[in-house]
Formats: structure tokens, C-alpha cells, sequence
């Protein structure tokens, strides 16, 4: 049997990068938190307390590709986050596509009641466990 392994997701953005945490024993992740950034810089301690706190085995960004796949401005700037993650953390940081996360999760924020304001009721957070769970459904 394969060991259990943590990971930490980041749903990468310019003004927020939301943060969640699941594990392959379950396959699920869940939502812990919304890092403001300043053009995709954040909080560095912060990062840096929610790895002392959770001890993930490896790290996974969502990776913002285009419709058809193809590379975006966007996706060069998660990639460079992702470069950011290795080096100042020294973990395994793995990319993962993410094209219709930002959908699914507005589709289950409205499921749940969000009345539609992202802006004021930000779901960054639940766009990184959907996108993390998509990556534990390919490492199974």
C-alpha cells in the first residue's frame, strides 16, 4: 500500500490565491484559506506557516491554460509562482490544469447560497479544492 500523502493547493491569481488541503487516503481536499497577493506576490510568511502547519509531502498550482490547452499570460505567471513555491520551500510542487475550476466552484458556491458577489465573497479557496481533488483523482 502506497503511503499516505498531504498536499497544499494553490489557486493562483493576481489579487488572491486560494488555498486548500486534501490528502490520497480520501481522494478529497477542502478549503482553508484566501491569500491576499499584490500582483501575485503573497504573504511569504503566510505561505510559509500554512506548510509549517499542515506538512504536506508536495505542493500543487493550478495551472490557468487557455480553452484549447494553450499556454496564457496567466499560466507563465502561476508557473513562475510554482518556480517561487520550489525554491523558497524546497518541496515538490506540482502543476495541474485547472481550466474549469473557476466554473465548478461558482456552480457549487451558488448550490450552497452565495449570492454571486465574488469580489465581496471571494471562492478562491474552493476553486484550489476543486482543483486539487481533480489532481488526486489522477495520482489514484
Amino acid at each position: 500500500m502506497a503511503p499516505i500523502r498531504t498536499f497544499l493547493c494553490f489557486d493562483f491569481g493576481l489579487s488572491n490565491i486560494g488555498v486548500a488541503v486534501g490528502n490520497t487516503l480520501i481522494g478529497q481536499a477542502r478549503p482553508i484559506a484566501i491569500l491576499p497577493a499584490s500582483n501575485g506576490k503573497p504573504d511569504w510568511l503566510t505561505v510559509q506557516a500554512l506548510v509549517d502547519e499542515w506538512n504536506p509531502s508536495a505542493l500543487v498550482v493550478g495551472n490557468p491554460l487557455g480553452e484549447s490547452g494553450e499556454a496564457t499570460e496567466l499560466s507563465e505567471k502561476a508557473a513562475r509562482f510554482a518556480r517561487q513555491l520550489h525554491g523558497r520551500l524546497s518541496l515538490e510542487v506540482k502543476l495541474c490544469d485547472e481550466r474549469f475550476s473557476s466554473k465548478e466552484a461558482k456552480s457549487r458556491a451558488r448550490d450552497a447560497g452565495h449570492k454571486g458577489d465574488y469580489a465581496k465573497q471571494p471562492i478562491d479557496d474552493l476553486a484550489a479544492a476543486i482543483i486539487l481533488e481533480s489532481y488526486l483523482q489522477l495520482e489514484a
